[in-house]
Parts: C-alpha cells; structure tokens; sequence
C-alpha cells in the first residue's frame, strides 16, 4: 500500500486490495471510501470483494465511484455526504489516489483556504492547482469566468508595485494596468525603526491605498488565491478571474508570528513588541521610556528576513535611549541571532562592533527563538552550533523585542510559480521568471540573493519597468539588476552607518567616500534616513521618478 495523508484524520492511496485491511485496521483506520468505478482495469478487486474484507475487520465501507477525469458536482456532495457519516480516521482511494485528492480538495473548499488546500494535497504528492478555479469556487463547477483582461497585472501594491506600476506608466501611457490588493491602508516601513525608537509618530508611515495607486491604473480590492500561468490568469477570492498578457508578482513576504509557540498570544503586552508590524512600534519606544533596570532581548530569526538590520537596530536605539536617561549601567542587553554573524557584510561590521561595546551588548549566535511565555516572561531559544548537537535554553526577559521567522505568502508557496523554498524563481539579473517568459517578480517574495529592503525595490522596479517595455517591442531584456540593497544601520539617535552592497557584499556606495563613508557612522546619513528618504519614498519612488535608481544596461556581446 502506499498511504499518502493528507491531514491526520484522511488519507488517500492508490487502488488496495482485500488482503490490505488488517494492516488498515491496525494502522488505526476506522472507514475507507472507494472512488473509483468497479470494471476500470482487468485486475481490480471490485467493491464488494473490498467491502468484505473491511467488515470482516472491523472498518465502515462506502461506494462513491468517480469517473477518471470527471468528477461532478454531485460526485462532490456524495463524497461529503459519505465523510459526515464515518469515523475518522478514513481511507479513500481510486486507481492513484488522485480523484480522492481533488474530493476532498473540492469538498475542504468551503471550510480551509486555498493555500492550506494546496499545500496539504501538495505535501502528499497531489498537485491541486489545475483545479485551482473550482476550489475557489467553493468546489462547484464555475459557470461564469467572468474575465477581465489588462495589458499588466501587478499583484501587490506595495514599495515594489506601486514603483512598477508609476515607471510603466511613465514609459508608455497607453498600457492597460491593473493592480491587484486587498489593503486599504499602504505603509512605510523602513519608518518603522524610527518610530520604534521614538523618532517618528506612527501615523506619519501610513497613507491610503487609493491616494496611492497612480491615475488610469486599475485597482482591483480583492486577495489572490492561485495563479494559472499557462492561462495567463490570476485567479482572485471568488473564483474572479483576471486574464493578463504579462504578470508581475510583488505581494511581499509572509511574517510567521505562529511559527514561535506562544507569541501571537503575547505580542503587544508582557513586555513582548516588534517594529515589525505597524500597531507595535510605539509600544516598543513605551518599553523602552519604562525600562529602568533588567534584561532586554532582541531576536533575529533565520534568513531570509526583510531588512535583515532591522533587529540589531532596534538594539542599538533602545541602547541609545538608556545611555541617554542613564539607565544603561542597569540594563542587561542580549541579541540573540539565529544565524553565525553580526552583518553579513563584513566591511560593516567593525563599526557595529563599537556599538555593540557601547552598549554592552552581549552577542548570542546560533539561537533561534522557539517559544515565548509571555506571563512568565522567559523566551526558549534553540542553540545549534555547528559541529554540536541542538540543545534548548530559556531566558528571562523584562523586555522582549522579536523579529518574527518569514516566508514566502501561502498563496505563492503552493504556486506554480514557486522554487522548492516557496519564493518565485526569476532570473536575478533581469527579474524574469526562469519558466514563465511573460511574469515577472520584484521585491520580498523573489528568490534572487539580495538584501529584502525597500531601497532594492526600488532599483528593481526600474529594472522590470525597463525589461517589460522591450518585452511589448518585441525585443530581449535591456536592464540589468546588480542587488543592490540598502539598510541604514540606526547605531544611536543622530548617526547611522549606511550600508551599502549588492550580489556577493559587493559594495554599492551612492555618494563618493569624501561625502559620506557608509563603513563609518555618520550624521549625514542620519540626515539622509530622518529627512530625505521618507519624501523621496512617498513623492517619487511610488510617483515612478526614479532619482539614483536607473538600472543598468546589459552588455550585448558583439557578434
């Protein structure tokens, strides 16, 4: 037998025979449904033969045959209508276990959403996403496609797609572009930080999508729940279909806060906050004004992450305030890293390191947050060091500042579009998907080997705009993405330490050394950070005027 589960409580094989049903039974199922028709194959015990030998054991049997290749609406509710009568754990099967999959795919559709569909069917070695339509249909049969059709569909209108979106319009007015997201409210992030560290007010990182989004592009307020790429289509919550003649795929990533055990239920209280979500923010600078004495940790999770500074500069401004109102002498500061270095750019890390000795920070790599307990404030951690087998530990904390694990969004994970990690696959030089010649991607959510930050976004955007507009042409890819990525490391209020880099930590300075040494802290970049980047973010990069973002052109060999 080969037993695929998809969730604890049902499984599907392919065809079984009577001599299987002592090991079912023993193996603890209570019911099995048959799927597939009695006379499909010369060789196939018939129902019966199987229906005897499960009551001969002990186990409910139930005829739901499916013609291969047909499975109905009414197939579907008899297929629920056997799954309320029996006792769990149950069996299905047909010929290979596919026609039980999509069943239960299409009789789950009313209660799971699609991602989670996708990924369990996925897992058991079933891909669903041919029928992605129907799932979103509620698993019914969809009578109406009810298509629309854009030149450009963008999903997500974020840093990224509102970027590409702008510099497409900029480079042909008269493209048909629609952007898809369900969000009303779009956010600067990188302010975040700031307002974590008592610098910005929350409400100056926030704006309305709809303010946003430029004149003549379409916006569609819906979630995408699958992509059918060989159609061209994006398939929208509601079986909605949107038809496309190219696709860029930019809806960010995915912050697991469920990943840590404990974490959801104490975020925002106990001590425990995040500059990573917008409603924390503040509650860290209120943290960090009421800490007078004690531990404070700041967690780093596994790469990928989004600005992958972002935790250390929490540290390093709550350091700040303390050494400031004089506290610091009593406060005890832990960055505990999943990973093995401070920065992954070495030529930032010296000036880093006087920081981290400012602040008497101690340096705990290796430990990877698992679990928090948030009325007893202590936080578990796993340490595993190379070369040394995994242990636990579990620390005390009176403040607790957590950059939660990221991944790719459900929704492209189970798609098509994913790599085996979850993250879309382009090429990372001209951000072209590597199967799918008109999708392109941008942002978090693609896999090419860049720093996760807004300042990348908006040299990518650029990039696809470009490559997108020569596409329509008729002509090969004309810009080219190095990796440039950016994170302005807030080592204290008032200087910052600019980092700079691109593909491999190649460094990527924007200003000549005598103006501004992103290797050494400095007030100018601080500058830069506080007064010029939230305007530049707001007033071009989402407008498409692209100041210092040109992409480069790719070299065409001579023939």
């Amino acid at each position: 037998m080969d037993l695929k589960k998809i969730t604890t409580k049902f499984a599907v094989s392919p065809q079984i025979t009577p001599g299987d049903l002592p090991a079912l039974k023993i193996a603890g199922y209570r019911a099995i449904i048959c799927n597939r028709p009695d006379g499909e194959g010369a060789d196939q015990p018939v129902f019966e033969e199987i229906e005897a030998a499960a009551k001969a054991v002990g186990i409910e049997v139930r005829y739901v045959p499916v013609q291969s290749g047909m499975v109905k609406d009414a197939d579907v509710e008899a297929f629920g209508a056997a799954l309320a009568e029996l006792q769990r754990p149950v069996l299905a099967y047909c010929r290979t276990g596919t026609r039980s999959a999509t069943l239960w795919s299409f009789h789950e559709s009313k209660k799971r959403p699609m991602p989670e569909i996708l990924a369990a069917t996925k897992a058991a070695g079933f891909d669903m996403n041919g029928v992605a339509r129907r799932i979103a249909n509620g698993g019914k049969t969809p009578t109406d496609t009810g298509d629309a059709h854009f030149d450009v569909v963008i999903v997500g209108a974020g840093a990224g797609g509102i970027s590409v979106a702008a510099g497409l319009q900029a480079r042909s007015s008269g493209l048909n572009i629609a952007v898809i997201d369900p969000a009303d409210i779009h956010y600067y992030q990188p302010g975040w930080t700031m307002v974590g560290g008592g610098i910005f007010d929350a409400q100056t990182t926030a704006k309305t999508m709809g303010s946003l989004i430029p004149k003549g592009v379409h916006w569609i307020k819906s979630a995408v729940a699958a992509f059918e790429p060989d159609n061209n289509a994006v398939i929208l919550d509601g079986c909605r279909v949107i038809k496309y003649d190219r696709l860029v795929v930019c809806p960010g990533l995915k912050l697991d806060w469920a990943a840590v055990d404990g974490l959801e239920e104490t975020l925002g209280r106990n001590g425990v906050t995040s500059n990573y979500r917008y409603d924390l923010a503040p509650y860290t600078w209120e943290l960090v004004q009421g800490l007078k004495q004690g531990r404070a940790i700041f967690t780093q999770p596994p790469m990928p992450i989004k600005c992958a500074g972002a935790p250390q500069k929490a540290m390093y401004l709550s350091g700040d305030a303390w050494h400031r109102s004089g506290a610091l002498g009593n406060i005890d500061i832990q960055f505990m890293n999943a990973g093995a270095v401070l920065f992954g750019v070495k030529d930032y890390v010296p000036a880093l390191m006087e920081y981290v000795g400012k602040y008497d920070a101690t340096l705990n790599f290796f430990h990877n947050l698992i679990a928090v307990d948030g009325p007893a404030k202590t936080a578990t951690f796993k340490v595993a060091k190379p070369d040394a087998a995994a242990t636990e530990v579990t620390v005390e904390f009176d403040m607790m500042h957590v950059c939660p694990p990221q991944t790719a969004p459900d929704f492209i994970r189970v798609s098509p579009l994913a790599d085996a990690a979850g993250w879309v696959d382009v090429d990372q030089i001209t951000l072209r998907h590597k199967t799918y010649d008109n999708i392109w991607s941008l942002g978090d959510v693609m896999n090419a080997p860049n720093a996760k930050t807004a300042a990348a976004a908006r040299k990518q955007a650029p990039t696809v705009a470009d490559n997108i507009v020569a596409d329509i042409a008729g002509r090969s890819p004309t810009a080219a993405y190095d990796g440039y990525g950016s994170c302005p490391l807030t080592v204290e209020r008032g200087k910052i330490v600019l980092a700079e880099f691109g593909y491999g930590g190649v460094l990527k300075p924007s200003f000549p050394s005598f103006l501004l040494d992103g290797t050494k802290p400095s007030r100018a970049a601080w500058f830069l950070k506080e007064t010029l980047l939230p305007p530049i973010y707001w007033k071009a990069m989402l407008k498409g005027k692209e100041w210092m973002a040109k992409p480069e052109k790719i070299k065409v060999a001579a023939e």
